[in-house]
Protein backbone atom coordinates (compact mmCIF):
# COMPACT_ATOMS: atom_id res chain seq x y z
CA UNK A 1 0.00 0.00 0.00
CA UNK A 2 2.40 2.40 0.86
CA UNK A 3 4.57 1.62 -2.21
CA UNK A 4 1.43 2.20 -4.10
CA UNK A 5 0.73 5.65 -2.84
CA UNK A 6 4.28 6.79 -3.27
CA UNK A 7 4.02 6.00 -7.00
CA UNK A 8 0.91 8.18 -7.27
CA UNK A 9 2.58 10.70 -5.54
CA UNK A 10 5.51 10.64 -7.61
CA UNK A 11 3.17 10.75 -11.23
CA UNK A 12 1.53 13.80 -10.01
CA UNK A 13 4.50 15.59 -9.21
CA UNK A 14 5.66 15.03 -12.30
CA UNK A 15 2.68 15.90 -14.35
CA UNK A 16 2.53 19.36 -12.07
CA UNK A 17 6.56 20.15 -12.99
CA UNK A 18 5.55 19.35 -16.73
CA UNK A 19 2.11 22.18 -16.35
CA UNK A 20 4.94 24.33 -15.00
CA UNK A 21 7.37 23.77 -17.55
CA UNK A 22 4.97 24.08 -20.21
CA UNK A 23 3.86 27.73 -18.75
CA UNK A 24 6.86 28.80 -18.40
CA UNK A 25 8.21 28.33 -21.94
CA UNK A 26 5.17 29.92 -23.23
CA UNK A 27 5.73 33.18 -21.31
CA UNK A 28 9.08 32.79 -22.23
CA UNK A 29 8.71 32.79 -25.58
CA UNK A 30 5.81 35.45 -25.91
CA UNK A 31 7.88 38.22 -23.60
CA UNK A 32 11.50 39.76 -23.57
CA UNK A 33 13.61 38.61 -20.48
CA UNK A 34 16.32 41.03 -19.65
CA UNK A 35 18.11 39.60 -16.79
CA UNK A 36 17.55 39.59 -13.03
CA UNK A 37 16.80 43.14 -13.04
CA UNK A 38 13.99 43.44 -14.98
CA UNK A 39 11.93 41.01 -12.29
CA UNK A 40 10.26 42.82 -9.11
CA UNK A 41 11.82 42.64 -5.93
CA UNK A 42 10.44 41.19 -3.25
CA UNK A 43 9.59 43.87 -0.25
CA UNK A 44 9.47 46.98 -2.60
CA UNK A 45 7.40 50.09 -2.74
CA UNK A 46 3.84 50.40 -3.63
CA UNK A 47 3.39 52.04 -6.74
CA UNK A 48 -0.19 51.91 -7.03
CA UNK A 49 -2.39 51.15 -10.16
CA UNK A 50 -0.93 54.48 -11.94
CA UNK A 51 2.23 55.71 -10.66
CA UNK A 52 4.35 59.18 -12.09
CA UNK A 53 7.14 58.62 -14.56
CA UNK A 54 9.90 61.58 -14.25
CA UNK A 55 12.85 61.14 -16.12
CA UNK A 56 15.76 63.15 -14.40
CA UNK A 57 19.49 64.01 -15.84
CA UNK A 58 22.67 62.86 -13.69
CA UNK A 59 26.18 64.24 -14.36
CA UNK A 60 27.20 60.86 -12.72
CA UNK A 61 25.04 57.76 -11.07
CA UNK A 62 27.89 56.23 -9.64
CA UNK A 63 26.66 52.21 -9.03
CA UNK A 64 22.78 52.98 -9.25
CA UNK A 65 21.22 50.33 -10.63
CA UNK A 66 17.62 49.61 -11.51
CA UNK A 67 14.97 48.54 -8.72
CA UNK A 68 16.82 51.26 -6.50
CA UNK A 69 14.58 53.19 -4.30
CA UNK A 70 13.47 56.59 -5.17
CA UNK A 71 12.99 58.42 -1.88
CA UNK A 72 11.26 61.70 -0.20
CA UNK A 73 11.60 62.78 3.11
CA UNK A 74 13.89 59.32 3.88
CA UNK A 75 10.05 57.56 2.82
CA UNK A 76 10.07 55.11 -0.14
CA UNK A 77 7.82 55.82 -2.80
CA UNK A 78 9.19 54.78 -5.72
CA UNK A 79 11.81 52.69 -7.55
CA UNK A 80 14.12 53.49 -10.71
CA UNK A 81 13.17 51.81 -13.88
CA UNK A 82 15.84 52.67 -16.48
CA UNK A 83 19.02 54.26 -16.78
CA UNK A 84 20.58 55.60 -20.11
CA UNK A 85 23.48 57.49 -21.21
CA UNK A 86 22.67 60.90 -23.67
CA UNK A 87 24.96 63.55 -24.61
CA UNK A 88 28.14 63.51 -25.94
CA UNK A 89 31.79 64.58 -26.06
CA UNK A 90 31.06 67.35 -28.47
CA UNK A 91 28.26 68.66 -27.38
CA UNK A 92 28.44 71.96 -24.73
CA UNK A 93 26.94 69.52 -21.33
CA UNK A 94 29.03 66.30 -22.19
CA UNK A 95 28.36 62.75 -21.10
CA UNK A 96 25.28 62.52 -18.60
CA UNK A 97 23.13 60.02 -17.39
CA UNK A 98 19.15 60.19 -17.77
CA UNK A 99 17.31 57.98 -15.23
CA UNK A 100 13.70 56.92 -15.73
CA UNK A 101 11.91 56.48 -12.36
CA UNK A 102 8.03 55.88 -11.34
CA UNK A 103 7.03 57.28 -7.97
CA UNK A 104 3.33 57.03 -6.10
CA UNK A 105 0.79 59.33 -7.94
CA UNK A 106 -0.38 60.82 -4.78
CA UNK A 107 2.87 62.11 -3.87
CA UNK A 108 3.41 66.08 -4.57
CA UNK A 109 6.13 67.60 -5.82
CA UNK A 110 7.01 71.23 -6.82
CA UNK A 111 8.10 71.56 -10.69
CA UNK A 112 11.12 72.74 -9.64
CA UNK A 113 11.93 70.22 -7.62
CA UNK A 114 15.74 68.71 -7.23
CA UNK A 115 17.36 64.87 -7.08
CA UNK A 116 20.09 63.78 -5.09
CA UNK A 117 22.03 60.53 -5.12
CA UNK A 118 22.27 59.19 -1.39
CA UNK A 119 23.73 55.85 0.13
CA UNK A 120 21.88 54.36 2.92
CA UNK A 121 25.03 53.82 4.74
CA UNK A 122 29.01 53.54 4.42
CA UNK A 123 28.31 50.46 2.27
CA UNK A 124 24.77 50.58 2.11
CA UNK A 125 22.64 50.81 -1.20
CA UNK A 126 22.29 54.02 -3.46
CA UNK A 127 18.92 55.60 -3.93
CA UNK A 128 17.66 58.74 -5.41
CA UNK A 129 16.45 61.66 -3.08
CA UNK A 130 13.64 63.82 -4.18
CA UNK A 131 13.37 67.50 -2.80
CA UNK A 132 11.89 70.74 -2.54
CA UNK A 133 14.22 73.14 -3.79
CA UNK A 134 16.25 75.08 -0.61
CA UNK A 135 17.45 78.30 -2.46
CA UNK A 136 13.90 79.42 -3.82
CA UNK A 137 10.32 79.02 -3.38
CA UNK A 138 8.63 76.24 -5.06
CA UNK A 139 6.27 76.66 -8.09
CA UNK A 140 4.15 74.50 -9.86
CA UNK A 141 3.60 70.64 -9.31
CA UNK A 142 5.83 67.75 -10.77
CA UNK A 143 3.50 65.73 -13.41
CA UNK A 144 3.68 62.74 -15.21
CA UNK A 145 7.44 62.83 -17.88
CA UNK A 146 8.45 65.76 -16.35
CA UNK A 147 12.22 66.49 -16.56
CA UNK A 148 14.43 67.43 -13.58
CA UNK A 149 17.83 68.88 -15.36
CA UNK A 150 21.72 68.54 -14.65
CA UNK A 151 20.95 71.90 -13.03
CA UNK A 152 19.56 70.39 -10.36
CA UNK A 153 20.82 67.56 -9.70
CA UNK A 154 23.79 66.39 -7.43
CA UNK A 155 25.22 63.21 -5.83
CA UNK A 156 27.17 62.49 -2.95
CA UNK A 157 30.77 61.86 -2.01
CA UNK A 158 31.58 58.37 -2.22
CA UNK A 159 33.29 55.81 0.55
CA UNK A 160 36.34 55.16 -2.19
CA UNK A 161 36.90 59.27 -2.74
CA UNK A 162 36.96 59.86 1.09
CA UNK A 163 39.63 56.85 1.51
CA UNK A 164 41.55 57.81 -2.08
CA UNK A 165 41.73 61.70 -0.22
CA UNK A 166 42.98 60.24 2.87
CA UNK A 167 45.72 58.07 1.07
CA UNK A 168 47.27 60.68 -0.41
CA UNK A 169 46.66 62.91 2.84
CA UNK A 170 48.84 59.71 4.60
CA UNK A 171 51.44 58.89 1.85
CA UNK A 172 53.34 61.73 1.45
CA UNK A 173 50.18 64.22 0.77
CA UNK A 174 51.41 66.61 3.48
CA UNK A 175 51.13 66.00 7.18
CA UNK A 176 54.67 66.89 7.72
CA UNK A 177 53.89 70.09 6.33
CA UNK A 178 51.10 70.21 8.29
CA UNK A 179 53.50 69.79 11.76
CA UNK A 180 55.66 72.52 10.72
CA UNK A 181 53.00 74.91 10.04
CA UNK A 182 51.39 73.74 13.44
CA UNK A 183 54.63 74.45 15.08
CA UNK A 184 56.21 77.11 13.37
CA UNK A 185 52.40 79.13 14.06
CA UNK A 186 52.96 77.92 17.53
CA UNK A 187 56.31 79.61 18.29
CA UNK A 188 55.48 82.57 16.53
CA UNK A 189 52.04 83.42 18.80
CA UNK A 190 53.77 82.15 22.02
CA UNK A 191 53.38 85.00 24.91
CA UNK A 192 51.24 87.25 22.01
CA UNK A 193 47.81 86.09 22.64
CA UNK A 194 46.63 89.15 24.40
CA UNK A 195 47.82 91.59 21.34
CA UNK A 196 46.24 88.86 18.67
CA UNK A 197 43.28 88.76 20.15
CA UNK A 198 43.41 92.55 20.24
CA UNK A 199 44.01 92.37 16.08
CA UNK A 200 41.54 89.53 15.50
CA UNK A 201 38.96 92.25 17.64
CA UNK A 202 39.67 95.01 15.54
CA UNK A 203 39.19 92.42 12.05
CA UNK A 204 36.33 91.68 13.33
CA UNK A 205 35.20 94.99 14.13
CA UNK A 206 36.65 96.52 10.73
CA UNK A 207 34.54 93.60 8.45
CA UNK A 208 31.54 94.45 10.48
CA UNK A 209 31.50 98.16 9.56
CA UNK A 210 32.28 97.02 6.24
CA UNK A 211 29.72 94.84 5.85
CA UNK A 212 27.44 97.52 7.19
CA UNK A 213 28.42 99.88 4.45
CA UNK A 214 28.37 97.47 1.59
CA UNK A 215 25.40 99.79 -0.41
CA UNK A 216 27.73 103.02 0.51
CA UNK A 217 30.82 100.82 -0.79
CA UNK A 218 29.24 99.40 -3.75
CA UNK A 219 27.24 102.85 -4.82
CA UNK A 220 31.33 104.16 -4.66
CA UNK A 221 32.44 101.59 -6.84
CA UNK A 222 29.97 101.65 -9.32
CA UNK A 223 30.43 105.76 -9.12
CA UNK A 224 34.52 104.89 -9.88
CA UNK A 225 33.90 102.98 -12.40
CA UNK A 226 31.51 105.61 -14.41
CA UNK A 227 34.00 108.12 -13.65
CA UNK A 228 36.92 105.54 -15.14
CA UNK A 229 34.70 105.46 -18.10
CA UNK A 230 34.49 109.23 -18.98
CA UNK A 231 38.17 109.13 -18.25
CA UNK A 232 38.61 106.58 -20.62
CA UNK A 233 36.44 108.44 -23.25
CA UNK A 234 38.29 111.73 -22.40
CA UNK A 235 41.75 110.05 -22.78
CA UNK A 236 43.08 111.97 -25.88
CA UNK A 237 41.48 115.79 -24.29
CA UNK A 238 43.88 114.31 -21.13
CA UNK A 239 46.80 113.67 -23.32
CA UNK A 240 46.51 117.19 -24.71
CA UNK A 241 45.92 118.79 -21.95
CA UNK A 242 49.00 117.37 -20.31
CA UNK A 243 51.07 118.24 -22.60
CA UNK A 244 50.16 122.11 -22.57
CA UNK A 245 50.58 121.93 -19.19
CA UNK A 246 54.38 121.13 -19.95
CA UNK A 247 55.05 125.13 -20.58
CA UNK A 248 52.90 126.37 -17.68
CA UNK A 249 55.03 124.00 -15.43
CA UNK A 250 58.34 125.51 -16.95
CA UNK A 251 57.12 129.30 -16.44
CA UNK A 252 56.22 128.20 -12.58
CA UNK A 253 59.23 126.57 -12.28
CA UNK A 254 61.14 129.53 -13.32
CA UNK A 255 59.76 132.24 -11.11
CA UNK A 256 59.98 129.54 -7.98
CA UNK A 257 61.87 132.20 -5.98
CA UNK A 258 59.38 134.50 -6.62
CA UNK A 259 56.24 132.63 -5.65
CA UNK A 260 58.36 131.55 -2.75
CA UNK A 261 59.30 135.46 -1.16
CA UNK A 262 55.37 136.19 -2.29
CA UNK A 263 54.35 132.85 -0.51
CA UNK A 264 56.37 134.35 2.60
CA UNK A 265 55.11 137.71 2.41
CA UNK A 266 51.36 136.80 2.42
CA UNK A 267 51.86 134.44 5.52
CA UNK A 268 53.60 137.89 7.43
CA UNK A 269 50.53 139.45 6.27
CA UNK A 270 47.68 137.11 6.99
CA UNK A 271 49.60 137.10 10.53
CA UNK A 272 49.27 141.39 10.46
CA UNK A 273 45.84 141.02 9.97
CA UNK A 274 44.92 138.37 12.18
CA UNK A 275 46.62 140.83 14.59
CA UNK A 276 45.01 143.77 13.58
CA UNK A 277 41.23 142.43 13.55
CA UNK A 278 41.70 140.80 16.92
CA UNK A 279 42.65 143.98 18.41
CA UNK A 280 40.19 145.71 16.54
CA UNK A 281 37.79 143.58 17.36
CA UNK A 282 35.61 145.26 19.88
CA UNK A 283 35.92 148.54 18.01
CA UNK A 284 34.35 146.73 14.54
CA UNK A 285 31.91 145.06 16.64
CA UNK A 286 30.06 148.17 18.13
CA UNK A 287 30.27 149.89 14.74
CA UNK A 288 28.44 146.31 13.25
CA UNK A 289 25.78 147.23 16.18
CA UNK A 290 26.11 151.09 15.20
CA UNK A 291 25.49 149.97 11.47
CA UNK A 292 22.59 147.48 12.37
CA UNK A 293 20.33 150.37 13.97
CA UNK A 294 21.23 152.71 10.90
CA UNK A 295 19.79 149.91 8.58
CA UNK A 296 17.20 149.15 11.27
CA UNK A 297 15.75 152.62 10.84
CA UNK A 298 16.50 152.88 7.40
CA UNK A 299 14.53 149.89 6.55
CA UNK A 300 11.66 151.43 9.07
CA UNK A 301 11.74 154.56 6.74
CA UNK A 302 10.71 152.07 3.82
CA UNK A 303 9.90 153.86 0.42
CA UNK A 304 10.11 157.54 2.26
CA UNK A 305 14.11 157.65 1.35
CA UNK A 306 13.70 157.16 -1.91
CA UNK A 307 11.14 159.49 -2.49
CA UNK A 308 13.08 162.13 -0.54
CA UNK A 309 16.18 161.43 -2.81
CA UNK A 310 13.97 162.21 -5.56
CA UNK A 311 13.26 165.17 -4.17
CA UNK A 312 17.02 166.52 -4.09
CA UNK A 313 17.26 166.33 -7.56
CA UNK A 314 14.70 169.08 -7.76
CA UNK A 315 14.93 170.88 -4.92
CA UNK A 316 13.16 173.64 -3.94
CA UNK A 317 11.07 172.31 -6.14
CA UNK A 318 8.64 169.59 -5.97
CA UNK A 319 9.24 166.58 -8.40
CA UNK A 320 5.74 167.76 -10.36
CA UNK A 321 7.40 171.56 -10.81
CA UNK A 322 7.59 170.19 -14.49
CA UNK A 323 3.69 170.80 -14.31
CA UNK A 324 4.23 174.72 -13.97
CA UNK A 325 4.89 175.89 -17.05
CA UNK A 326 2.52 174.84 -20.15
CA UNK A 327 3.58 176.59 -22.89
CA UNK A 328 3.83 180.36 -22.75
CA UNK A 329 2.12 180.93 -18.98
CA UNK A 330 2.95 178.81 -15.94
CA UNK A 331 1.08 177.68 -13.09
CA UNK A 332 2.11 178.70 -9.35
CA UNK A 333 0.41 177.74 -6.11
CA UNK A 334 2.74 179.24 -3.33
CA UNK A 335 2.37 178.77 0.30
CA UNK A 336 4.24 180.48 2.53
CA UNK A 337 4.63 179.80 6.05
CA UNK A 338 5.47 183.06 7.91
CA UNK A 339 4.75 181.59 11.78
CA UNK A 340 7.37 182.54 14.00
CA UNK A 341 8.10 179.68 16.22
CA UNK A 342 7.85 177.60 13.01
CA UNK A 343 10.55 180.19 11.61
CA UNK A 344 12.39 180.46 15.25
CA UNK A 345 12.51 176.49 14.83
CA UNK A 346 13.21 176.15 11.44
CA UNK A 347 16.54 178.86 11.87
CA UNK A 348 17.49 178.39 15.03
CA UNK A 349 16.56 174.76 16.27
CA UNK A 350 19.63 173.01 18.01
CA UNK A 351 21.61 176.19 18.75
CA UNK A 352 22.26 179.07 21.66
CA UNK A 353 19.93 180.97 20.12
CA UNK A 354 16.63 179.11 20.47
CA UNK A 355 17.00 179.33 24.28
CA UNK A 356 17.09 183.02 24.21
CA UNK A 357 14.36 183.46 21.69
CA UNK A 358 11.58 181.75 23.46
CA UNK A 359 8.75 180.74 22.24
CA UNK A 360 7.13 181.69 18.90
CA UNK A 361 4.57 183.89 21.57
CA UNK A 362 7.45 185.67 23.10
CA UNK A 363 8.76 186.66 19.38
CA UNK A 364 5.33 188.25 18.48
CA UNK A 365 5.29 190.19 21.34
CA UNK A 366 9.03 191.84 21.01
CA UNK A 367 7.30 192.39 16.99
CA UNK A 368 5.45 195.57 16.44
CA UNK A 369 3.19 195.19 14.05
CA UNK A 370 1.78 198.35 12.19
CA UNK A 371 -1.68 199.26 12.82
CA UNK A 372 -3.20 199.46 9.14
CA UNK A 373 -6.89 200.13 8.79
CA UNK A 374 -8.07 199.53 5.14
CA UNK A 375 -11.53 199.81 4.00
CA UNK A 376 -14.39 197.56 3.92
CA UNK A 377 -14.59 198.92 -0.10
CA UNK A 378 -15.35 195.65 -2.37
CA UNK A 379 -12.57 195.04 -4.84
CA UNK A 380 -13.53 196.57 -8.19
CA UNK A 381 -15.54 199.78 -7.28
CA UNK A 382 -13.97 203.15 -7.48
CA UNK A 383 -15.54 205.71 -4.80
CA UNK A 384 -17.10 208.70 -6.71
CA UNK A 385 -14.83 211.76 -6.30
CA UNK A 386 -16.78 214.93 -4.31
CA UNK A 387 -17.05 216.27 -7.44
CA UNK A 388 -19.35 213.34 -9.44
CA UNK A 389 -16.36 211.80 -10.74
CA UNK A 390 -13.97 209.07 -10.07
CA UNK A 391 -10.87 210.40 -11.13
CA UNK A 392 -9.49 210.68 -7.37
CA UNK A 393 -8.20 208.18 -5.74
CA UNK A 394 -7.82 208.09 -1.95
CA UNK A 395 -4.37 208.42 0.14
CA UNK A 396 -2.70 205.39 1.93
CA UNK A 397 -2.79 205.10 5.52
CA UNK A 398 -0.50 207.19 7.22
CA UNK A 399 0.62 209.48 4.12
CA UNK A 400 -1.66 212.54 5.16
CA UNK A 401 -5.07 211.71 3.73
CA UNK A 402 -8.57 211.47 5.05
CA UNK A 403 -8.56 208.09 5.95
CA UNK A 404 -4.70 207.68 7.19
CA UNK A 405 -4.24 209.10 10.93
CA UNK A 406 -1.98 211.80 10.85
CA UNK A 407 1.18 212.55 13.04
CA UNK A 408 1.60 216.15 13.58
CA UNK A 409 5.48 217.41 13.42
CA UNK A 410 6.61 214.47 11.25
CA UNK A 411 7.83 213.79 7.70
CA UNK A 412 5.14 212.63 5.76
CA UNK A 413 5.46 210.94 2.54
CA UNK A 414 3.94 212.99 -0.94
CA UNK A 415 5.13 216.44 0.75
CA UNK A 416 7.48 219.09 0.00
CA UNK A 417 8.18 221.16 3.21
CA UNK A 418 9.54 218.24 6.44
CA UNK A 419 7.24 218.73 9.00
CA UNK A 420 4.11 219.78 7.08
CA UNK A 421 0.93 217.98 6.21
CA UNK A 422 0.41 219.27 2.58
CA UNK A 423 -0.21 217.19 0.07
CA UNK A 424 2.20 216.18 -3.30
CA UNK A 425 1.19 217.44 -6.12
CA UNK A 426 2.28 217.12 -9.51
CA UNK A 427 2.91 220.66 -10.47
CA UNK A 428 -0.30 221.87 -12.18
CA UNK A 429 -2.50 221.75 -8.72
CA UNK A 430 -3.85 217.84 -9.01
CA UNK A 431 -3.22 215.50 -6.35
CA UNK A 432 -0.96 212.38 -6.97
CA UNK A 433 -2.34 209.17 -7.75
CA UNK A 434 -1.80 208.20 -4.21
CA UNK A 435 -1.63 211.69 -2.85
CA UNK A 436 -4.00 212.56 0.30
CA UNK A 437 -7.27 214.18 -0.53
CA UNK A 438 -7.72 211.44 -3.31
CA UNK A 439 -10.66 209.54 -1.10
CA UNK A 440 -10.95 205.88 -0.68
CA UNK A 441 -10.35 205.33 -4.33
CA UNK A 442 -11.32 201.93 -5.63
CA UNK A 443 -7.67 201.46 -7.20
CA UNK A 444 -6.56 202.06 -3.43
CA UNK A 445 -8.57 199.43 -2.46
CA UNK A 446 -7.74 197.05 -5.17
CA UNK A 447 -3.96 196.79 -4.63
CA UNK A 448 -4.26 196.39 -1.10
CA UNK A 449 -6.57 194.25 -1.55
CA UNK A 450 -8.06 192.17 1.61
CA UNK A 451 -5.16 193.03 3.90
CA UNK A 452 -6.00 194.24 7.35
Amino acid sequence: MSTTRRVRRAGRRARLFGVVAVAGVTALTGCTFDGVSSLPLPGGPDLGPDPTTVKIEFSNVLDLVPQSAVKVNDVSVGQVEDIELAGSAGSGRGWYAVVTVKVRKDVKLPDNAVATIGQTSLLGEKFVQLDPPANEAPTGELGNNDLIPLARTTRGTEIEEVLSAMSLLLNGGGLEQVSTISRELQAAMGGREATIKSVLHRLNTFTGTLDRNRTAITRALDSIDRLSGKLADERQTIRDTIDQTGPAIAVLDRNRADLTKMLVALDRLSHTTTNVINQSKADLLANLQDLDKILRNLNKAGSDLPKSLETLITFPFPATFENVIEGDYGNVHLRVDLDFESLAHNLFGGTDLEKTLGSGQQMRNMLQVPNVTLPDTPLGVLPQSPGGGSGGVPGLPGTGGQTGTEQPGTNQPGTNQPGTNQPRSDGQGRPGALGPGSGDSGLRTLMTGSLS
